[in-house]
């Protein structure tokens, strides 16, 4: 790209939505900070971060990318204390979700129609099932272990055992749950069984506050902005499609042609949208995916990269669930090529570290190819303009491979 571009973007309002996460967003704050002057060195250009007055947690963004001096209100759209509330659970009942899970996506066939995809999420998906196995075998283990122990000393000796066979593979259990930080096996089970439970439906904590998300983008849409942007990574995906489909059919993005106002585009990062729209009753979701992939009222990019075993790497979200109108038009699919675009001894040193690859879209790349966060969030150009000459990567999924394609407007 020239280093001089055509400036269609002065203001920005973005708003991001993450992924299910329980820490608080300040956590994006602090990782755009640091992240952005990282890239801001490598690739040359300014960025200043400030904090943000507003009822929304966010921050500002002024910057100057290729000879353009650009103004970015961030906020972020939160539902850390839905995901808090959710895996608000004790050991028991987070086997009790496993258990739920695994059935719903056994029992629909929705896994082994996953598998057919992208191999990484599914065996992110069964980490936890196996990891939890595991660590119920071991306290199994103790207590079998104890109570042979004690059967040597006959009945007083077999009671103790017992007892302290119990004890023991309780604590085991407790230990493992508190360093979960290293494990996250609570942390993905909790993840994958919050949309198991309804089986692909909106969970209902959720739909009040996708109203909410709904009513701040298109506030923002009657607004002095050039571009409102929408970012969605990871599970902030399938969010994001529902409530800008909501929107776009109650008439609240502006015609650009016929009325101006801003340009609305669509950032999805990181996309796991097979895992939801995948299961029977994500007739919504569905819904959304098959509207929002052929409206011209907003420009889509979906941005994954194989490297990435936590995302479905380069699957059309709309084909592969089978839902593709004849007439699509979005998303375009792209690689961030972590492969290319990291220099060979940060690949060696991140890849194996799936979580911190799976945010490594809001990151700073060593040699950035055709995706960069922080010129795509704070540059000069709208989204539609910046990709509008860039080709879908070739080696994208987009035949259908879900079976239950039924959806609810």
């Amino acid at each position: 790209m020239s280093d001089q571009v055509t400036q269609e973007v002065k203001r920005r309002r973005m708003f991001y939505i993450s992924g299910y996460d329980p820490i608080p967003p300040r956590r994006y704050r602090e990782l755009y900070r640091t992240e952005s002057a990282k890239q801001a060195g490598i690739s040359g250009y300014s960025l200043t971060i400030a904090p943000k007055s507003g009822e929304r947690f966010g921050w500002s963004v002024d910057s100057e990318i290729d000879g353009a001096k650009v103004h970015t209100e961030i906020d972020v759209l939160v539902w850390s204390d839905i995901v808090q509330q959710s895996m608000d659970a004790g050991i028991l009942r987070t086997y009790g979700v496993l258990a739920r899970t695994a059935w719903i996506y056994i029992s629909t066939g929705a896994l082994f129609r996953l598998m057919r995809l992208r191999k990484g999420p599914v065996i992110a998906a069964l980490y936890p099932v196996g990891m939890l196995g595991f660590q119920a075998l071991l306290a199994l283990g103790v207590l079998v272990a104890c109570l042979a122990f004690g059967a040597r000393f006959g009945g007083v000796g077999a009671a103790l055992g017992a007892a302290s066979g119990a004890g023991l593979g309780v604590a085991l259990l407790r230990w493992f749950k508190r360093q979960d930080g290293r494990f996250f096996a609570y942390y993905l089970m909790h993840d994958y069984g919050f949309s198991a439970r309804w089986r692909g439906a909106d969970p209902p904590a959720l739909t009040a506050r996708m109203a909410q998300f709904r009513a701040a983008v298109a506030q923002a849409l009657r607004e002095d902005w050039d571009e409102v942007l929408v970012v969605g990574h990871s599970s902030g995906a399938h969010l994001g499609i529902s409530v800008l489909a909501d929107l776009i059919r109650a008439g609240e993005a502006p015609d650009q042609d016929r009325d101006g106002g801003p340009a609305l585009s669509f950032l999805t990062l990181g996309q796991v949208v097979p895992m939801v729209s995948f299961l029977p009753e994500a007739k919504v979701l569905r819904g959304d995916l098959a509207y929002l992939s052929a409206t011209d009222a907003l420009f889509w990019l979906d941005v994954t990269a194989p490297g990435d075993g936590c995302a479905f790497a380069l699957c059309d979200p709309a084909g592969v669930t089978g839902v593709a109108p004849a007439a699509q038009t979005g998303p375009l699919v792209i690689s961030a090529a972590f492969t290319q675009s990291l220099r060979p001894e940060t690949w060696k040193r991140l890849r194996w570290r799936f979580f911190r690859l799976h945010f490594q879209y809001l990151c700073a790349f060593d040699a950035p190819q055709a995706y960069d966060y922080f010129k795509t969030t704070a540059g000069p150009q709208t989204l539609a303009a910046r990709y509008a000459s860039h080709a879908p990567s070739p080696s994208r999924l987009t035949d259908a491979v879900n079976i239950y394609t039924e959806t609810a407007p």
